[in-house]
């Protein structure tokens, strides 16, 4: 069904349509994920093989390019500079000092046998130790409700796989992190719901692109109405892309929602320690107090991300639930992490002085320090952008930089942007709702970031130029004609700030903001001296 779905695809798409498209339909709507174009049967795979064959997009192919032509300094100046891939090349140096030492260099009989399918015990127990230092948890986490994989996309399939039965499906808030489709329909054919998420804020929402309790039941009942069965809500805290960190209130409100539905929680907290400034507060769930369903929540975290270590495949999940974890770790024959990397990761967790005096004090002062010098540029090109302080990434407003408000501009200008080698992630495949939102990675050396930057700022102004000229030579048409004003629809360099605490900015940050509107929008452009003579 979802091959013949594929072949009379057709390419792009809009809100409208798709909103409008019944939902059943769009669970095997996967263009953003699939490139149809010249599609062909295989004689030699089955249809799963087939469409796995052609489970790719924007994201994988820029990847393709970036790994045919990697920048370097020396050897490859002109090369691509991935601003796309979500990795910390930061911390470097630290991480391979410590890994190098010598309590890493451990090979015991035991790491060379089968472990336990959960992971080894020592592993298992040095994590729930450290979880519960980390995650600040009310008592003690277990070992025995610690799993072990090779990554969280392992965990997401797995997770899908038992909780779900083919065809139905897991909420997710919109954008996400795309490559969780991929994890759980390529295996479980396990589908999403998306919960549209929009820069509008409008009704209880406070910020952009808020995740609200009356957006969540409506995707589920407008599931439900379609006949799909719902298992399982997905949240990611720290949200990528958005870079959200969830108050507590928030994650209560979500899993009380989830509780009053029977629905799984899966909570991915990868981004947890890679909150890189004081004025923010990451809450993990295993630090509330009491869990309204603790058999139905499931938290998942690795060292990918927070470690600077994304080649390690390593990931962890806990739960209460004897039965998904006994279920899970079935599968984990297939996604087994070796034992010298146990020994490892488990060295690594437990070397607690190190991690709080050296690591994670130097990695947040580099996160912050890059983060300020990306938002710096984009304050100056006056592209608004949302002001988060966690994750490696930063979600751009490019929307004005599009000749029409639609998917296929926002493929054209990631191209423009690729032609250019720098490689960035586009709305789309992230399902966002609204064409023209990028995501950017600033986790990287100083002279990269500043190339990178400077092929983003050519970019932007050739486009710039561009639409001004074709604006000039049809000036009866309408200035917008579809395209979205991001002036009235997004706060510029938003922090992400209690509505009590708005009214204690100062006045500098008020001028700031204002000037920062002023330089983002095209109004001074369309409405100079000679016209209003």
């Amino acid at each position: 069904q979802a091959l013949s779905e594929i072949e009379g695809m057709g390419r792009g798409s809009n809100l409208p349509e798709m909103r409008a498209r019944p939902l059943a339909k769009r669970k095997v709507d996967m263009h953003g994920f699939c490139n149809p174009s010249g599609f062909q049967r295989s004689p030699y795979l089955s249809a799963r093989g087939n469409f796995a064959n052609i489970f790719q997009g924007s994201t994988e192919e820029g990847y393709k390019a970036y790994h045919d032509d990697k920048y370097d300094e020396d050897k490859n100046p002109n090369g691509i500079i991935n601003f796309g891939t979500s990795e910390n090349k930061l911390c470097f140096d630290l991480m391979s000092k410590r890994l190098t030492q010598a309590d890493m260099n451990l090979i015991d009989p035991s790491l060379l046998q089968y472990p336990d399918w959960k992971g080894h015990l020592f592993l298992r127990e040095e994590v729930a130790q450290f979880l519960t230092y980390y995650c600040k948890a009310p008592a003690p986490l277990k070992a025995e409700n610690v799993i072990v994989l090779n990554g969280c996309g392992s965990l997401f399939s797995a997770l899908a796989t038992v909780l779900c039965d083919p065809g139905e499906a897991v909420l997710i808030a919109t954008p996400f992190y795309g490559g969780i489709t991929q994890s759980v329909f390529l295996y479980g054919n396990v589908k999403l719901v998306y919960v549209y998420l929009d820069s509008k804020i409008t009704g209880t929402s406070t910020r952009p692109f808020q995740l609200t309790v009356e957006k969540l039941e409506k995707a589920l009942q407008d599931a439900r109405a379609e006949g799909i069965t719902v298992r399982a809500l997905i949240l990611l805290n720290p949200q990528n892309p958005l870079g959200d960190i969830y108050s507590l209130s928030e994650l209560r409100d979500y899993l009380e929602f989830a509780k009053r539905h029977e629905l799984h929680v899966i909570v991915d907290e990868i981004y947890m320690l890679s909150v890189f400034d004081e004025s923010a507060t990451f809450h993990s769930v295993l630090g509330m107090d009491r869990l309204p369903d603790p058999q139905r929540t499931h938290v998942m975290w690795g060292i990918t991300k927070d470690f600077a270590v994304s080649g390690i495949r390593f990931g962890t999940l806990y739960t209460e639930n004897q039965d998904v974890a006994n279920a899970v770790a079935s599968l984990c024959y297939f996604h087994g992490v070796c034992g010298p990397v146990q020994h490892k990761v488990a060295q690594l967790l437990r070397d607690r002085d190190w991690i709080n005096q050296v690591y994670l004090r130097a990695n947040h002062a580099r996160l912050k320090a890059a983060h300020t010098y990306v938002t710096d540029e984009l304050k100056t090109l006056g592209v608004p952008f949302l002001n988060r302080n966690a994750g490696f990434f930063v979600w751009i407003d490019f929307r004005k930089y599009l000749k029409t408000c639609t998917f296929e501009e926002e493929l054209l200008l990631w191209k423009r942007f690729l032609d250019n080698k720098v490689l960035l992630s586009c709305g789309k495949a992230f399902e966002c709702s609204e064409p023209g939102w990028f995501r950017i990675i600033f986790a990287d050396k100083t002279h990269r970031l500043q190339l990178g930057m400077q092929r983003i700022r050519k970019v932007l102004e050739e486009r710039e130029q561009e639409i001004l000229a074709e604006e000039k030579e049809q000036p009866c048409q309408s200035d917008q004609d579809g395209k979205a004003d991001s002036t009235d629809e997004v706060i510029f360099v938003s922090r992400h700030q209690d509505p009590t605490c708005a009214s204690s900015s100062s006045l500098g940050d008020l001028i700031g903001l204002l000037q920062q509107q002023m330089r983002s929008s095209d109004w001074l452009q369309k409405n100079t001296a000679e016209q209003f003579a």
